[in-house]
């Protein structure tokens, strides 16, 4: 059994029992096992893991913890995608046959019985349509109810109910309640904090011990500010991530947290490299495209930067395609006061631009073209996008009322804020190679590396934040003359206009942002967030390449059997 397989089995029998959905059958025709087959080959098989040999005994034990606990998350994530999942899983995994088999591959890789690269198109019979509030709000409940609802609750219960650590639930004789994840998950929260307090003792590195324990009291009481704090301070060999973070689950708001982990091992020299580009970011928001009463006149003074190599992915940090790098914490007021860190999955990123950009670039380049797709340029840029989405306005004010560009924008943020990251990473890589921070050699390279990605990313489906954002990106930039289509099929990059409509499109979308224009956004979206015939034929040309890897956690699996 592969341990990706062993562990949800484990996560999921802590669930089982609570989370009873009835399955509502669905009429739709659903993938045979050669259909699925095909499918899981979308996603490419690899090792990922890291050389753990240099830690002390007590370190490797305490990595081992904190394995375990990732693997908490992963049985979490399951019952916040669908509360059915858990129960589903059971019934996947006494399914011997060869279709039954191939079912489970796919819904351990998806996280659900929805094929995540497929508008959430059901691979099993007998699931509902995969709901857009997924498992965070009242089933049966409509978006208009709950947002009604919210918007009659005075200003600190709407707070908590529109926050990241509550579910929503129906309240005793009607109506809703607001229920803390510290309850909602209270089980398993319990037991991750008991295993982060374990590894916490294990550890001789005082910031890593400093972290476990602040997030194990978080687990057990909501409040996630000091343990998101001591993260940013977290300067140790393990580096983990673990807790409620991303938004994206939560189609109808953008505002509830999914439970990830992320296991990591510190490279220290690539990390090294790489900390000088924190001290170019107040500097870069001072030049911003946009009006200078939208920008940051003081970021947070916190910007550490990580380069590490994953040891275990669990969670919405493994489902569908796979992170490549993020940006944390989420919490307005953390990045206000303290900023935000960037993780860069460098084992990770090297799989990715081995098996999918780089057989990508052959397809959708000229063949002159092709030689500029480099490591170091696509593993830049994604650095560049993480830096990006702590930059431009984030605290905005509108009609004299103090808000979030996330609340305002709503369900259209995620989608609008990978674009924002994107174009205004290579934005911020274009004046830093201007200012000399960055070599000059980097320039040749980064717009068709950037180009190949985009066909890259638009692959995870435009049901999808990152495919929206990218559809957007792409076709502005083909509608503004930046990008152009060869008589062969194959796109190119036009020198000559790359470098402004990159600032363009970076202003366009950071003025949306600190405007909070929810009107502009839904119609950008409709407009761009598309799949035009060009970019359809050049689609159509990457049959056979994998969208993306299936991670397989080797090393995570030894350390438990030690």
């Amino acid at each position: 059994m592969r341990p990706s397989t062993c562990a949800v089995v484990l996560a999921a029998a802590t669930v089982v029992v609570a989370a009873g959905a009835p399955v509502t059958p669905q009429e739709v025709s659903v993938p045979d096992q050669a259909a699925l087959d095909a499918l899981a080959g979308q996603f490419a098989p690899v090792e990922i893991g890291a050389d753990v040999s240099a830690l002390p005994a007590n370190e490797r034990q305490a990595l081992a913890k904190l394995v375990e606990a990732g693997w908490v998350m992963d049985g979490l994530f399951l019952r916040q995608v669908w509360a059915g999942n858990p129960a589903l899983l059971q019934q996947l995994l006494a399914d011997s046959t060869p279709l039954g088999k191939a079912r489970l591959r796919y819904f351990l890789i998806n996280k659900g019985p929805w094929d995540r690269l497929d508008h959430n198109r059901p691979f099993v019979p007998g699931v509902p349509p995969k709901l857009e509030g997924a498992n965070f709000y009242p089933a049966g409940s409509t978006k208009a109810e709950v947002e009604a609802w919210m918007q009659r609750l005075p200003g600190a219960e709407r707070a908590g109910a529109a926050g990241f650590f509550t579910t929503i639930r129906r309240a005793p004789g009607g109506g809703f309640r607001a229920v803390p994840y510290s309850v909602e998950y209270q089980p398993e929260l319990a037991r991750a904090a008991a295993l982060l307090r374990e590894a916490a003792a294990l550890t001789a590195q005082p910031t890593l011990k400093r972290f476990l324990e602040a997030r194990a009291e978080a687990f057990l009481t909501n409040d996630y500010y000091e343990s998101d704090v001591a993260w940013m301070e977290l300067d140790a060999s393990i580096e983990p991530t673990i807790g409620p973070y991303e938004v994206y689950e939560d189609e109808w708001f953008n505002a509830k947290a999914a439970f990830e982990a992320f296991i990591a091992l510190r490279d220290e020299a690539e990390s090294a490299k790489l900390a000088r580009l924190g001290g170019e970011l107040q500097d870069i928001e001072n030049h911003l495209p946009i009006a200078p009463a939208y920008r940051n006149p003081k970021l947070g003074s916190l910007a550490p930067i990580r380069v590490v190599n994953v040891v275990l992915a669990a969670g919405d940090g493994n489902r569908g395609v796979q992170t490549a790098a993020f940006n944390l914490p989420n919490d307005e007021r953390v990045v206000r006061e303290k900023g935000a860190k960037r993780v860069m999955l460098r084992n990770v990123q090297e799989a990715k631009f081995k098996l999918v950009l780089v057989p990508i670039s052959a397809r959708v380049l000229a063949p002159a073209d092709r030689p500029r797709v480099t490591f170091d340029a696509f593993f830049t840029h994604i650095l560049m996008h993480e830096l990006m989405h702590g930059l431009g306005p984030h605290q905005i004010t509108v009609d004299g009322a103090q808000t979030t560009v996330r609340a305002r924008l709503k369900e259209t943020y995620s989608a609008i804020e990978e674009a924002k990251a994107d174009v205004s990473g290579l934005f911020a890589l274009q004046y830093l190679i201007d200012k000399g921070v960055l070599d000059k050699a980097l320039q040749p390279t980064m717009y068709e590396t950037f180009l190949a990605s985009a066909f890259r990313s638009i692959r995870f489906g435009l049901s999808e934040a990152h495919g929206k954002g990218i559809a957007l990106q792409l076709n502005w930039l083909l509608d503004d003359g930046a990008f152009r289509v060869n008589a062969d099929g194959t796109f190119a990059v036009n020198h000559a206009r790359i470098k402004d409509a990159v600032t363009r499109l970076t202003s366009e979308l950071m003025t949306l942002q600190a405007e909070g224009d929810y009107g502009k956004a839904v119609a950008l979206l409709k407009r761009l967030a598309v799949m035009r015939p060009e970019v359809q034929k050049a689609l159509d040309r990457l049959a056979g390449i994998p969208v993306d890897i299936e991670p397989r956690f080797e090393s995570a699996r030894a350390l438990l059997e030690e």
